[in-house]
């Protein structure tokens, strides 16, 4: 099939629309100043720079240095330790995506990421999934609460907001490399430095090997990654940065789950291991090439107006192949079955900004008008299979062959265009915020089913305004209660049993919270509690190999997150999160029912002890926490994923104290009592196995 691509359209609307800006602040001279800037302004839930305690939202945000010190190995990790973040859904399994569920609400957790301001533009129902490595991020922004209002189609529970690495006109050299359990081996640089004697390029270059086995027998990781970037000032007032991202993975990993029975309770007495494969290791495959490439301009034109382009193309391969179990027992059996994937997927995203900021009578304006473009085309070529042998789980016999045979030919479009106005106003110590959106998406399907010999089209053509209004008040303290409201809308390319697309879901939330920031300081404190009503929130159906739509559900919920320096030596990162998600009506008879791999309690802590005096000057040491509570198996709700404990734990130590300049050694375990645990089940024949201790060591030169 061949992929369309309305390039000549987004062109156009790129250079019909008036360009915007980013209130960019001046680059920072050191890596201390950047981290205090990142800390205290976010910009993903505005879309402009805007202080910590002036966001009538709930943002959490995690730093390079977090990620460094945790040793996150992917955006799913870094973001564990994050009020109202769930990252357990697919277990030790999830290391090939990141499925990160929000407030409860997952149904689109793998299609809630933006990467500099743009949509990663996954396509979820189809294995076309885009990851992008942490060590590439300098930070990660989780905004809570549906957020259509700037970014269009945008799930109901909120979005994961990257940052990548980008020029900072000043010369850096890293190089680092780690060893670890599960042949874990890995190698990486960020080099960067300004180009020519004028000041006005900049280049940097980060790089990343990896390769590792994994928790599964017969499986293996491996990647490689690097992302350039080029920083021109024009002029005084003209910047641009080109960015491109290249990622191939020839392993990735492995990807499925095993029946309540056997996992969470014992089959014929006997508990199925959290290292047993399912598969066949001849028909294993996970091959996956992402490539993106953008750029960002910038221009200002007088003290009151600036703009702002973005865009971004992606282009992604994925050759997927897996035996597996069919989720029943036949004595001491599993069945299997095979589901093979030839998929390619082009995307375009363009947003197009305009800001203003000024006076007028006794107010402060910081007023945003966009235009954004978006395009997906994803085309997928799949097979199953039949006639695998049954496989004992508690004594394996592998080599068994079976009939790989067609299924379908899929070719899913989406396109999306949005117009977007928001302002933000300052009236003394009040900040209120408005905003409107309308969108016009167009998703079309077009499936040919060998299995029945039969061929069929979907489309759907819709409009959708979002809005939000939010009033805060800043104290002249640091306090910073605010109220909100805030809309969101997501079309979907998937289909139910009948082959008709599912119904778009909308969402509504009202949010209430209070941001504390003592002044002069990195210290930040706060505590929101909200309601979100989702109408048509669709879940994977296993029995039927299909989506299926639930009429509506709420979510209520408390969270709370405090990210305190106690002393010069000692900081704590604690958060707690209450969520209560309820089916409200439902066509299954699901009605006051909680979804499946939604927890009600959350808490985690993380603390870091620096030595900075004595014997062990120089040694940092940091301890984690993570509660998770239970959660439900099965839609019915009468099976309970147990709750669980795990800690995680690392050292570095900054070798610079015995003369070896700009080297430093860290050594992170995660997991580190070896708890063996079911993350979350989807069903009573899915069930997801959480990951093993594991242990990694890492030595960083920085010169």
């Amino acid at each position: 099939m061949t992929a369309k691509h309305p390039l000549t359209l987004a062109i156009a609307l790129a250079s019909a629309a008036t360009l915007a800006p980013a209130w960019a602040q001046e680059e920072a001279s050191s890596d201390e100043t950047q981290t205090l800037d990142t800390l205290t302004v976010t910009s993903a839930a505005t879309k402009t720079e805007t202080p910590f305690n002036e966001t009538p939202q709930s943002v959490s945000v995690i730093t390079k240095d977090e990620i460094r010190e945790q040793g996150s190995e992917s955006v799913q990790e870094a973001t564990r330790y994050t009020a109202g973040v769930f990252t357990g859904q697919y277990g030790a399994t999830a290391g090939r995506y990141d499925a990160i569920k929000l407030r409860g609400l997952g149904s689109d957790s793998i299609d809630n990421q933006y990467l500099n301001g743009l949509k990663l533009m996954n396509d979820k129902g189809t294995y076309s999934i885009l990851q992008i490595d942490p060590y590439f991020l300098e930070s990660i922004e989780v905004v809570k609460g549906p957020s259509s209002v700037l970014y269009g189609r945008a799930a109901p529970g909120g979005l994961v907001s990257l940052t990548s690495k980008q020029p900072t006109f000043t010369t850096h050299s890293d190089l680092q490399a780690s060893v670890g359990t599960q042949g874990h081996l890995s190698t990486g640089f960020d080099l960067g430095d300004q180009l020519g004697d004028s000041g006005r390029a900049a280049y940097r270059v980060v790089g990343l090997v990896k390769d590792a086995d994994s928790q599964w027998d017969k499986v293996e990781n491996e990647r490689y990654a690097i992302a350039p970037s080029l920083a021109l000032d024009v002029n005084d007032a003209t910047s641009l940065t080109l960015m491109a991202y290249l990622q191939k993975e020839p392993e990735g990993g492995y990807y499925g789950g095993l029946p309540a029975e056997g996992t969470l309770y014992s089959h014929n007495g006997k508990t199925i291991s959290n290292s047993f494969y399912d598969g066949e290791e001849d028909y294993e495959e996970f091959d996956r090439e992402q490539a993106m490439v953008g750029y960002r301009l910038e221009h200002r034109f007088n003290n009151t107006w600036s703009a702002q382009q973005n865009l971004r193309y992606v282009h992604s391969e994925v050759d997927y192949g897996q035996v597996y179990n069919g989720g029943t027992w036949n004595g001491n059996e599993l069945s299997r079955r095979y589901f093979g994937a030839d998929e390619e997927l082009d995307a375009l995203a363009v947003d197009n900004q305009l800001i203003a900021d000024f006076n007028l009578g006794g107010t402060r304006h910081n007023v945003l008008a966009g235009l954004d473009y978006q395009h997906r085309d994803t085309d997928a070529y799949w097979t199953y299979g039949y006639g695998f042998s049954d496989i004992n789980p508690f004594n394996p016999t592998y080599g068994s062959d079976g009939t790989i045979a067609p299924y379908q030919d899929v070719d899913r479009e989406l396109d999306q265009t949005g117009l977007y106005l928001q302002d933000q106003i300052a009236i003394d110590q009040w900040r209120l915020t408005l905003g409107g959106r309308y969108d016009w998406v167009d998703v079309q399907s077009e499936i040919e089913d060998f299995s029945v010999g039969s061929t069929s089209e979907q489309q759907l053509n819709d409009e959708y305004f979002s809005g939000r209004g939010a009033l805060l008040y800043q104290f002249e303290n640091g306090l910073s209660p605010y109220i909100s409201y805030s809309e969101s809308f997501s079309p979907s390319s998937n289909v139910d049993e009948n082959n008709e697309l599912i119904d778009p879901t909308v969402a509504e939330q009202y949010e209430l919270g209070l941001k504390y920031q003592p002044n002069d300081t990195r210290d930040q404190y706060s505590i929101a509690v909200f309601q979100i009503d989702q109408d048509n929130a669709s879940n994977y159906i296993q029995d039927i190999n299909a989506y299926r739509s639930v009429d509506q559900l709420r979510s209520r919920g408390l969270e709370m997150e405090a990210d305190k320096h106690i002393t010069d030596n000692l900081a704590v990162r604690a958060s707690y999160t209450y969520t209560d998600v309820e089916i409200i009506e439902s066509g299954d008879g699901y009605e006051g029912k909680t979804p499946v791999a939604t927890p009600e309690h959350m808490a985690s802590l993380w603390g870091s002890y620096r030595f900075q005096q004595g014997t062990f000057s120089g040694l940092t040491t940091g301890l984690g926490v993570r509660y998770i509570g239970e959660t439900w198996a099965n839609e019915s709700n009468t099976l309970e994923v147990p709750d669980y404990t795990l800690v995680d734990a690392s050292i570095n130590y900054d070798l610079s104290n015995i003369g070896w300049n700009g080297v430093t050694t860290q050594l992170n375990v995660n997991n580190l009592l070896d708890k063996e645990y079911v993350a979350s089940c989807y069903s009573e024949s899915v069930c997801y196995f959480g990951a093993e201790r594991s242990v990694k060591a890492t030595v960083n030169y920085a010169f």
